[in-house]
């Protein structure tokens, strides 16, 4: 099994023509022929897009989202528009009834990301991002930015809110001989579609999923509110092997490092608080991250 994404799965990109989404458009068919299946710009429909690393990969470019599914059947987008049109082009998905809508942009003002929150409110779709580097199940489907080589299938869920971070697990758990199920990156935006906990959710009832990585990020309170859900699960008796890791134990306070919701303020949302609350719920977290691998190893020989 997986979370979020499988070989099924029929992915139409927004921002397909622009210098991003070809590069990541053509990785994607390149590493498990993830079923890309159109692209979408509002002057560009009718037209072919052609990879130019293989012109037997061509895509059809509608002019909107909603032609894009009616005709494909496609079930998730993939957002590669520049900051000032992202909104409109989640947005645009919603209102299409995408069930999974993945947007990598970085850069997405707060303000238009409230609306965004909003209109995903008892809509039919989630959104996962923005500023994130996506979801890859290997063998199967990879929406975003990841690089696929690194990924061995595997028993390994990995959730994330820093990119790197999420290379790095996903490259530690390899050499380990892990592998993993899903790597999911949240991104580090303050406004967001999907948390830790949904994630965290996914994993906990995904039989093929043994064991868990998290990594945090100081700013916000998503991993002790993670670290609560974890709390209340373990419980009802459900419960996983854990590490993890907090990025940014050095930052000073009120600097933002990096991400936008990365930054510390009114004595909440740092590292040693995420540090407690995660070990409180049974993570055991990794001094550095060059060790995440070698931590969750120690955790699952108990």
């Amino acid at each position: 099994m997986s979370i979020l994404v499988d070989k099924n799965t029929k992915v139409i990109v927004q921002g397909l023509t622009g210098k991003t989404g070809t590069f990541h458009t053509e990785q994607a068919l390149a590493y498990y022929g993830t079923q890309m299946v159109a692209g979408v710009h509002p002057k560009k429909g009718g037209e072919t897009w052609v990879s130019s690393k293989d012109d037997s990969a061509k895509l059809p470019i509608y002019t909107s989202v909603a032609e894009a599914r009616d005709a494909t059947g496609a079930d998730a987008s993939v957002v590669y528009v520049p900051p000032a049109g992202a909104a409109a082009a989640i947005i645009e998905a919603i209102e299409a009834e995408i069930p999974f809508i993945v947007c990598i942009t970085e850069g997405i003002p707060v303000v238009d990301m409230v609306k965004v929150k909003a209109r995903l409110e008892g809509s039919k779709s989630r959104l996962l991002g923005p500023n994130c580097p996506g979801v890859l199940t290997p063998e199967e489907c990879k929406i975003g930015i990841m690089p696929g080589s690194i990924f061995k299938k595997g028993s390994v869920g990995i959730v994330s809110r820093s990119g790197t971070l999420t290379y790095e697990a996903v490259f530690q758990t390899t050499n380990e001989g892990l592998g993993q199920t899903t790597a999911v990156g949240i991104g580090g935006d303050p406004v967001k579609g999907t948390e830790f906990i949904d994630v965290l959710e996914m994993f906990l009832a995904d039989p093929a999923t043994e064991s868990i990585i998290m990594i945090g990020e100081i700013g916000g309170s998503a991993e002790e509110d993670a670290a609560q859900f974890l709390k209340d699960e373990a419980k009802k008796g459900r419960k996983k092997p854990m590490a993890g890791f907090i990025a940014g134990r050095t930052a000073p306070p009120g600097r933002t490092m990096g991400h936008a919701g990365a930054v510390v303020s009114g004595g909440k949302g740092g590292a040693e608080s995420k540090i407690e609350a995660m070990e409180s719920a049974g993570i055991k977290v990794s001094p550095s991250p060059a060790k995440l691998g070698k931590t969750l190893v120690e955790v699952l020989k108990g």
